[in-house]
């Protein structure tokens, strides 16, 4: 079992930034990729950006140039950096992570990107 711990959303004008932080615990040793995924109002759940141990980065293509992920360096925590902040970033922000016999989500975290 894996434990999601997210943390680092709230609402910023257009053009702000922000960066999301996610801790994960429990069997983290069978951890091999993590990621960010989003969820607006009335649309579902997609792939924001993803990291795998060997570092290799994968970003929906709406957010490239904009947001970077990265992990830590004991590798049991995914950051997303959020620059340029558009408001159609606006969503429920979840941390996600693959392990070799499961996923597991943290219980999201709101970002409101308004004037």
């Amino acid at each position: 079992q894996v434990q999601l711990v997210e943390s680092g959303g709230g609402l910023v004008q257009p053009g702000g930034s922000l960066r999301l932080s996610c801790a994960a615990s429990g069997s983290i040793f069978s951890i091999y990729a993590m990621g960010w995924y989003r969820q607006a109002p009335g649309k579902q759940r997609e792939l924001v950006a993803t990291i795998t141990n060997g570092g290799r980065t994968n970003y929906v293509d709406s957010v490239k140039g904009r947001f970077t992920i990265s992990r830590g360096n004991a590798k049991n925590t995914v950051y997303l950096q959020m620059n340029s902040l558009k408001p159609e970033d606006t969503a429920t922000y979840y941390c996600n992570t693959k392990t070799v016999a499961s996923e597991y989500w943290g219980q999201g975290t709101q970002v409101t990107v308004s004037s």
